[in-house]
C-alpha cells in the first residue's frame, strides 16, 4: 500500500488540478534529470513518481502554510488572513498545525490571530470544534473493515505505475523536474506540471518532493504572466515520526456548546447514503443515464458534464433551486458580482487568475481553468 493509499489525510496537499491532469491526459514527458543541488542524489521525472507511490510512513507532524492570491473581487465574508474559520480558506494567509498517525488518527488545526478551528479524527470519533464559536460537533464514523495494512494485489510494478501514469498525462501536459529545492529546511526535488493547452489560465504546478520520506511537502501553482504562486501551500516545519497518541484525544473546553449529530457516517461518506450508491446518484437513477440536450440543463442530480479536455476542459453542472445560492447571504454575493450574458443566456461572472465560474440564471453552474469566453462557448453547446 503506498503512502498515498494509506494516508488519505496527505491527498490535499495535492491539488484537483494535479488530480484532474494525470486522469484526463497530458505530457509529453521530457524525462530531464534532476541536478544534484542539496546533495541530493539525480532523479528523473519517472523515478520521482516511483518514490512517492512507494513511500511509506507510520506517522508525521508539521506545520503548513498555505497562501492564497487567487484574483477574486472582494466579497464580504469571503477569505481572509488570519482567520480561523475553515471556510475561509479561498483567499489570504493561513497556518495549520497537522498531526498524522494513520488513517484512524488524524487532527488538522487551523490557528487564526483571534481562534482556533480543529478537525479530530480518533477511532470512531471524529470532532469538528471551533474556539470563537465556543461550538463543537461530535459524530461517529465507521471504522473500515479488512486489514487496510496489506498489499493491494496489482499487476503493476511502481516503475510500470510510474510509466503509465506519464503516458497517460502526454497529449496536454510537459512534465520534467526542475533541481531540488528546500522546504521546511529540509532538501526536496521539484517536479514541474506545464500545460500544453494555451487556453488554460495555469502556467505551471510544483509540486516538491521530499529528499528522504518521499511525501510531497509543497504544491505551488502559478498563473500565465505571474512570478509568484497563485495557490500555495506547503509544510515550514516537518517531522516524519508518529506523534504522540494523546494529540488525538479530544476533550471540549469549559463552555463549549456540543452537537451530538444525528445518526454515523455510511462507508461512502455521506449521511443517509445507500449502500452501493453513487456519489450524487438519484434516487432510482439507471447506472450510466445521462440527460440529453444542454450541457447541465437538465434537473438537479444530473450528473455533471464536462466540455473539452485537460487543461482547458470546463464542468457544467446544474445547482438545485434548494441549494445554498436561495440563502440571503449568498444571493447578495452573488448581486456584488458582474452581470454577464450572450447566446447561452445571462448569469453572473465570477473570475480569478486561476480559474472562471459563471452562475446562470435558469441554474447552471459552469467552472473551468479558462477564460470566461471558454465558459460561455461551453454553456452555449447544445
Amino acid at each position: 500500500m503506498t503512502v498515498l493509499d494509506r494516508r488519505p489525510a496527505l491527498r490535499w496537499l495535492i491539488p484537483v488540478l494535479v488530480a484532474l491532469v494525470l486522469a484526463a491526459g497530458g505530457s509529453a514527458v521530457g524525462v530531464i534529470t534532476a541536478t544534484a543541488r542539496g546533495g541530493l542524489p539525480h532523479r528523473s521525472a519517472a523515478a520521482l513518481l516511483v518514490d512517492v507511490q512507494k513511500a511509506r510512513l507510520s506517522g508525521l507532524s508539521g506545520t503548513i502554510v498555505q497562501n492564497a492570491d487567487l484574483g477574486l473581487p472582494s466579497l464580504p465574508g469571503v477569505g481572509g488572513s488570519g482567520s480561523s474559520d475553515l471556510s475561509s480558506m479561498v483567499a489570504g494567509s493561513h497556518t495549520l498545525r497537522l498531526w498524522y498517525a494513520g488513517p484512524q488518527r488524524v487532527r488538522l488545526a487551523l490557528l487564526g490571530s483571534l481562534g482556533e478551528s480543529d478537525v479530530v479524527r480518533n477511532g470512531t470519533d471524529l470532532w469538528t470544534w471551533s474556539s470563537r464559536d465556543k461550538s463543537a460537533t461530535h459524530r461517529t464514523v465507521p471504522v473500515p473493515t479488512g486489514d487496510s495494512s496489506r498489499m493491494p494485489v496489482s499487476a503493476l510494478t511502481p516503475q510500470q505505475a510510474a510509466d503509465a501514469a506519464l503516458a497517460a498525462v502526454r497529449p496536454s501536459t510537459r512534465v520534467s523536474t526542475d533541481g531540488t529545492a528546500v522546504v521546511a529546511g529540509r532538501s526536496a526535488y521539484e517536479l514541474v506540471l506545464r500545460p500544453r493547452d494555451p487556453g488554460s489560465l495555469v502556467d505551471s504546478v510544483r509540486i516538491a518532493i521530499d529528499g528522504r520520506t518521499h511525501v510531497p511537502t509543497r504544491v505551488q501553482v502559478f498563473a500565465r504572466s505571474t512570478s509568484k504562486p497563485a495557490f500555495e501551500v506547503g509544510f515550514t516545519s516537518f517531522d516524519p515520526s508518529t506523534p504522540d497518541g494523546r494529540v488525538f484525544g479530544f476533550h471540549p473546553p469549559a463552555g463549549t456548546k456540543v452537537t451530538e449529530a444525528s445518526g454515523s457516517l455510511p462507508p461512502g461518506g455521506r449521511p443517509g447514503a445507500r449502500p452501493g450508491a453513487r456519489p450524487g446518484a438519484r434516487p432510482g437513477a439507471r447506472p450510466g443515464a445521462h440527460h440529453a440536450g444542454r450541457p447541465g440543463a437538465g434537473p438537479a442530480g444530473t450528473p455533471p458534464v464536462v466540455v473539452g479536455r485537460g487543461w482547458a476542459s470546463v464542468v457544467v453542472v446544474h445547482v438545485p433551486s434548494t441549494s445554498a445560492t436561495k440563502d440571503p447571504t449568498v444571493a447578495r454575493l452573488l448581486a456584488r458580482l458582474p452581470k454577464v450574458g450572450g447566446t447561452w443566456g445571462s448569469g453572473r461572472l465570477l473570475r480569478g487568475t486561476l480559474f472562471s465560474a459563471v452562475l446562470t440564471d435558469d441554474g447552471r453552474l459552469a467552472v473551468g481553468a479558462v477564460r470566461p469566453e471558454a465558459l460561455y462557448a461551453a454553456l452555449a453547446r447544445r
